[in-house]
C-alpha cells in the first residue's frame, strides 16, 4: 500500500523534489505545506509541536496519515518510494545506496559553494569556487564514464540512485552549466535530459531551462539578503551625554603589578623584532584592498584592472618561483600539502604579501609554480627569521612589471586559467595566500 501524509518543507526545496518525484512513481499521496498560514518556515519549524514530532526542526519533514513521521530527505524520499525505486535485489539497493550517498558526500558541497553566491545566498570567495569548478568537474566525469554504456544509474529503469542525482545537480544545470562547460560531459547531459522529461519529473520540476551563460555572483541580491542590523543603545546615545560620560569617567587605579618569575622575565628582556618594511616609505598600493577585490569579486574583470591600476612598482615587487625538486613530487595531494604547509608557517607575512602558486601535472608526474607580490623590492624572506621557511627550495626571479611577461603570468596564475606556455603541464590545483 502506497504511503500517504503530509510533507512540511519551504518552496523550491530541490530536497524535498526527491520525495516528490518518487511519489509521482509509487502513487503516494503527498500533501504539501510550504507557505503561510499553514506552513512559515523558520516560525513553524520551531513551535514546541513540530519539534516534538521532528526534533531537529529541518525541512523537508514528513508526516504520515498514521502518525509515523520522519525527516531527511533521503528517508523520506525512501519511505515514499516502492521496490522498483528502492532496488529490486540487494545489489541494486546497495548500488542505489551508493549513489544517493555520493550525491550528499560529492555533489552537494561544492554546488553549493559554486551556486549559492549566484543566487545571493553566500559570500563569494574566488579561491573556494575555483576549488568547487574542478571538484565539479571531478564529479562530471565519475558520471559521465558511468553512463557511457548505461541508459541509468542503477539497472534498465528510474531509481532513486537517479531521482536523487538529479536534483542534486539541478541547479547546477540551472545556474551555471553553462554549453561550453557541459559539452564535455555527453553522457551525462543525456542523461539528465533523459530523467528530466520523464512524466513523473517533469509533474514535479515542470520545464527545466538549462544555463546558456553562466551566473556570477550577485553582490546586490546578497546584500538585500543579510539581515537588517538593528542600531545599538550606544549609537541612539546622544553625543551630548557621551561628551558628559567620558567627563565623569574616572580612570580606575592601576592593579599592583605581578611579579615575574625568570622565564617571563628573560622573555620580557627580549628586543621586540623589527618591521623589516618600516623604513620604506608609504605605498599607494593597499594590498588589503586588493585582496578584498580577489576574494569578493569577478578575477579578470575586477581584481585583475584593481591590480595593475594601483600597483606601485617603487614600492613593491613581483617575483617568479619554481619548486627545485620537480623529481621529489609524488600524489598530487601531497605535493598540495608542502603549499599549504608552507604558508601556514608564513602567516606573519600575510600583512605585506600575496601568492598564487599552483600545481600542474599528475601523479609523479607534476611541478609547483608560483606568482609573489612583496613589499619592498627585495625577496621578502631573507628578511626576518620568521619568514624564512622553505622558500631555498624555489627558484626566485624578480620580474620587471612594465613586461609582457610579467602581465601575461600575473594573469594566468591569478587567474588559475591560461596557457601556462612555460610549464608544459595541465593545470591540478592553485592555493592563494593571502
Amino acid at each position: 500500500m502506497a504511503a500517504a501524509g503530509t510533507l512540511y518543507t519551504y518552496p523550491e526545496n530541490w530536497r524535498a523534489f526527491k520525495a516528490l518525484i518518487a511519489a509521482q512513481y509509487s502513487g503516494a499521496k503527498i500533501k504539501v505545506l510550504s507557505a503561510p498560514p499553514q506552513f512559515h518556515f523558520g516560525q513553524t519549524n520551531k513551535t514546541p509541536e513540530f519539534l516534538k514530532k521532528f526534533p531537529a526542526g529541518k525541512v523537508p519533514a514528513f508526516e504520515g496519515d498514521d502518525g509515523f513521521c520522519v525527516f531527511e530527505s533521503n528517508a523520506i524520499a525512501h519511505y515514499v518510494s516502492n521496490d522498483e525505486l528502492r532496488g529490486a535485489s540487494r545489489d541494486a539497493a546497495a548500488q542505489i545506496i551508493q549513489w544517493v550517498s555520493f550525491a550528499d558526500s560529492d555533489i552537494v558541497p561544492p554546488a553549493s559553494t559554486w551556486v549559492f553566491p549566484t543566487l545571493g545566498i553566500m559570500q563569494y570567495n574566488k579561491q573556494a569556487t575555483e576549488y568547487a569548478k574542478e571538484e565539479v568537474k571531478r564529479i562530471l566525469s565519475i558520471l559521465d564514464s558511468h553512463l557511457k554504456t548505461r541508459t541509468f544509474l542503477v539497472g534498465e529503469r528510474v531509481t532513486l540512485a537517479d531521482i536523487t542525482v538529479v536534483c542534486t545537480l539541478l541547479w547546477l544545470y540551472k545556474q551555471v552549466l553553462e554549453p561550453s562547460f557541459r559539452q564535455a560531459y555527453g553522457n551525462v547531459n543525456r542523461w539528465f535530459m533523459t530523467c528530466i522529461n520523464q512524466p513523473q519529473f517533469k509533474a514535479i520540476l515542470g520545464e527545466v531551462k538549462l544555463c546558456e551563460k553562466m551566473a556570477q555572483f550577485d553582490a546586490k541580491k546578497f546584500a538585500e539578503n543579510q539581515p537588517k542590523k538593528e542600531p545599538s543603545k550606544k549609537e541612539k546615545q546622544p553625543k551630548e551625554e557621551k561628551k558628559a560620560e567620558k567627563k565623569e569617567e574616572k580612570k580606575p587605579a592601576p592593579e599592583p603589578e605581578e611579579e615575574m618569575d625568570e622565564c617571563e622575565q628573560a622573555l620580557a628582556a627580549e628586543p621586540k623584532s623589527k618591521d623589516p618594511f618600516a623604513h620604506l616609505p608609504k605605498s599607494s598600493f593597499v594590498m588589503d584592498e586588493f585582496k578584498r577585490k580577489y576574494s569578493n569579486e569577478d578575477t579578470l574583470t575586477v581584481a585583475l584592472p584593481h591590480f595593475w591600476e594601483h600597483f606601485d612598482k617603487e614600492g613593491w615587487s613581483i617575483w617568479y618561483a619554481e619548486y627545485r625538486f620537480p623529481e621529489e613530487l609524488a600524489q598530487t595531494f601531497m605535493s598540495c600539502n608542502l603549499i599549504t604547509g608552507m604558508f601556514q608557517r608564513l602567516d606573519k607575512l600575510r600583512k605585506n604579501a600575496f601568492a598564487s602558486v599552483i600545481l600542474f601535472g599528475t601523479n609523479n608526474n607534476s611541478s609547483i609554480s608560483g606568482i609573489w607580490v612583496f613589499r619592498g623590492q627585495e625577496l621578502a624572506f631573507p628578511l626576518s627569521p620568521d619568514w624564512q621557511v622553505d622558500y631555498e627550495s624555489y627558484a626566485w626571479r624578480k620580474l620587471n612589471p612594465d613586461s609582457e611577461e610579467c602581465k601575461t603570468l600575473v594573469k594566468e596564475y591569478f587567474l588559475w586559467e591560461g596557457d601556462f606556455k612555460h610549464v608544459g603541464k595541465v593545470f591540478c590545483q592553485g592555493k592563494i595566500f593571502k
